[in-house]
């Protein structure tokens, strides 16, 4: 017991609580009751009373934390064990393979060769983590005392995000995409997997369960190129991201559930949280591969004894020491990216041989090898062709492509504010590409006359309608050649290419995270047994987040820590909105396009003048044909009641 709380060691002494913490309760099983026995938040109940500190129950000073992998989850790890577990920050090392910090969360180039971005992503309120942290960490821009979160408020608050044409076709016209097109029997298909328990969905893929309508539906347009899902991948993460994106079902039509940051995600998120942690001391080592984890294995547990890198081409290992601790962010989605330019293919062709092989999925192999608690990395990483696919990033002059660009934004792209308001996308197009425009400039360093576009593309191995080839097979040229064709414009081609940088990304493990999976495939933060070692990042398991987003990352950082300090404190469940009776029926309604479903009529009429009326949205029609018998009885029975 710390010195600091000897005040309190009575009641700690008295407490079954102490040092039993349940650092990662699952709103999935609990039945939410109170009791004098239930002492701590329900799993899900989310708010001030959870940002306390951490209590450890000794001294950490003098352990050292050894973090592999310095992304966002590496990194939010570091956060915590300073914020809660009250480590001094120069006990902290990052060992990373890659020459620059940041994981997958990169942005970097000029105007001169061109910008590249990797991908996006697309943020959500509800990130209940990912804002606990960034809180605390200084803005990018505004003076002290502000922060991340504070300057994210002030973009977003006051620059709604919405896109007026989410979908295009027929070379550049905007499709109406006001409508899910659902048909009754897929709206019932999506409600019945919501009912599922997700035990019953291990190795399932979402074309084993959907029909062909559901796959041909605006929904599953909107779903896919918003998240990146095949058919192919996994039913169970496609369940888990249903009820977590529950509450912005209604606002994936026109993207009005999403925030997005000013500037790209390494200079919004990564540079203020490095330049944070360098500040309390904490080391980042660059070019240092981490081979394997010396560990022993008995009766006790599992135990991290050195860590095995190779540094400058030399095998070199970092012995451990009692209470020192390491964290593993278990490979990586941008791992063995391959680019190109305009002139050059990112690649030749898709190699299946070399599936898996790179060193960002030994680390992992290597500890699979030694027990079955470490997962099976080889579910995710043994099939390119399934998790792969292409982006460019296209750094902009005035052009035909730029006039087009205008049309297709809310707002110019030149002024600042919202643009495309996220990802366009071309139904018709063989490979299935989106492209947007994010407020600009999207780099501090980007020039007033510059504008960044991000594309991609989900069908990989398909050809181009205009390019007769496959994506990865095309030249950054030949990828604008195919955009230009697509909006219609392919006649100024020449103008376009000549005012157009293009840096591509073919990424083999991009979407590695939703191959279809079991119970056991993927490890958990910390692995049974496991005394000083947790796994991070986007393939270990948690209770019900999903994967490929920063908020996974750094809840997976979060219990880590607070797992192995054993901390009075929890980390809660998703934010519980999945729950709440107003957004199940608004995502009622909008699956059936605002329709009435079976009983709004007589829900409608109980609710009429009742503190409870606004809960339903209003309805295109305000009742249907079938529902009127039913509403004129139910009618006649409260004239009865009213009578008594």
């Amino acid at each position: 017991m710390s010195d600091k709380t000897s005040q309190f060691s009575k009641i700690f002494s008295a407490s079954y609580q102490q040092e039993k913490v349940n650092h990662e309760p699952d709103s999935s099983t609990e039945v939410q009751l109170n009791s004098p026995e239930k002492t701590m938040p329900f799993s899900d109940q989310i708010g001030n009373y959870q940002r306390n500190k951490g209590i450890p129950s000794k001294s950490f000073k003098d352990s050292k934390v050894y973090i592999v992998g310095s992304g966002i989850a590496g990194m939010s790890a570091a956060y915590y064990f300073i914020k809660d577990g009250q480590i001094p920050g120069e006990n902290i090392i990052f060992l990373d393979q890659a020459h620059i910090d940041g994981g997958s969360l990169d942005g970097a180039g000029n105007a001169q060769d061109g910008f590249i971005i990797r991908g996006g992503r697309e943020m959500d309120m509800t990130y209940e983590n990912l804002w606990d942290m960034f809180q605390d960490i200084p803005a990018v821009e505004l003076p002290e005392p502000y922060s991340v979160l504070d300057e994210y408020r002030l973009i977003n608050d006051n620059d709604p995000n919405y896109s007026k044409a989410r979908l295009i076709h027929n070379q550049g016209q905007i499709k109406d995409f006001s409508k899910f097109g659902l048909h009754k029997m897929d709206q019932l298909a999506i409600v019945k997997l919501l009912m599922k328990k997700k035990e019953d969905l291990d190795d399932l893929t979402i074309q084993d369960y959907f029909s062909e309508s559901f796959l041909n539906s605006n929904f599953w347009t909107f779903w896919r190129t918003m998240f990146a899902f095949e058919n192919w991948h996994s039913l169970l993460e496609c369940k888990l991201y249903m009820h977590r994106f529950l509450h912005a079902i209604d606002g994936m039509k026109d993207f009005s559930c999403l925030v997005f940051p000013k500037y790209n995600q390494y200079d919004t998120f990564v540079t203020p949280l490095r330049k944070f942690l360098v500040e309390k001391g904490v080391k980042i080592q660059l070019d240092t591969l981490v081979k394997d984890l010396d560990m022993l294995i008995n009766t006790d547990g599992k135990t991290v004894k050195g860590i095995i890198t190779e540094q400058e081409g030399k095998e070199i290992e970092i012995p451990l020491e009692q209470n020192d601790f390491v964290i593993v962010t278990t490979s990586s989605m941008t791992e063995d990216t391959y680019y190109g330019t305009n002139n050059t293919a990112a690649v030749s062709g898709i190699e299946e041989s070399t599936s898996g092989q790179s060193d960002g999925w030994k680390l992992w192999k290597n500890l699979a090898a030694k027990s079955t608690v470490f997962g099976k990395p080889e579910k995710f990483c043994s099939d390119i062709k399934k998790s792969c696919w292409e982006s460019a990033t296209l750094t902009c002059k005035p052009s035909a492509f730029v006039n087009k660009l205008k049309e297709l934004s809310v707002n110019d792209p030149y002024s600042g504010k919202t643009a495309t308001g996220g990802i366009i996308t071309i139904t018709d197009s063989n490979w299935l590409m989106s492209f947007t425009c994010n407020r600009q400039p999207h780099f501090p360093t980007q020039p007033n006359d510059v504008l960044v576009v991000w594309v991609y593309a989900l069908f990989m191995d398909k050809e181009g309608n205009y390019i007769k080839k496959t994506m990865p097979q095309c030249t950054g040229n030949e990828i604008l050649s195919e955009l230009s064709y697509h909006l219609g414009i392919v006649d100024q081609l020449d103008n376009v290419i000549e005012n157009t940088i293009v840096r591509s990304s073919f990424m083999p493990y991009i979407t590695s995270m939703f191959m279809p999976r079991a119970k056991g495939d993927r490890p958990r933060v910390i692995p049974e047994g496991c005394t000083n070692l947790g796994l991070i990042g986007q393939f270990v398991e948690t209770n019900n987040d999903i994967v490929f987003t920063m908020e996974s990352s750094v809840r997976t950082a979060r219990l880590a820590v607070y797992g192995l300090l054993n901390l009075n404190k929890q980390v809660p469940d998703i934010n519980p909105l999945q729950y709440d009776i107003r957004h199940l029926l608004k995502a009622m309604q909008s699956l059936n396009d605002y329709h009435s479903f079976p009983g709004e009529g007589i829900l409608r009429r109980v609710l009429k003048g009742t503190y409870y009326e606004h809960v339903l949205a209003n309805n295109i029609e305000e009742k249907e044909d079938s529902e009127s018998f039913f509403t004129e009885q139910f009618g006649k029975l409260q004239d009865w009641f009213k009578g008594l």
